[in-house]
């Protein structure tokens, strides 16, 4: 069995969904002995995980599972392995 760092996308709209746009992305662990079955288990996840509830106004929040960003496999689990990495380049 292999580890794959995947990345779970969720979209959360509160109320009538007139508001700027939130999405929240989760880095998960998932063991599998390969690819396919680490992408069917992410989704499953993510599928399962999503939710509704009452924020403070009373109004329906629903997190909205939208995909599977990325799918990785890592190398041997140790001391110091990099699981993320990310460049950003901001214009100003």
């Amino acid at each position: 069995m292999d580890w794959y760092l995947t990345k779970i996308v969720y979209r959360i709209v509160c109320g009538d969904g007139h508001h700027r746009p939130q999405f929240d992305e989760q880095l998960r662990l998932i063991q599998a002995s390969g690819s396919s079955e680490a992408f069917e288990k992410a989704t499953s996840l993510g599928q399962q995980e999503a939710f509704s509830f009452l924020n403070h106004k009373q109004q329906i929040v629903h997190w909205q599972f939208i995909n599977i960003a990325e799918l990785n496999k890592l190398p041997v689990l140790d001391n110091g392995v990099e699981l993320y990495s990310r460049v950003e380049e901001a214009d100003h």
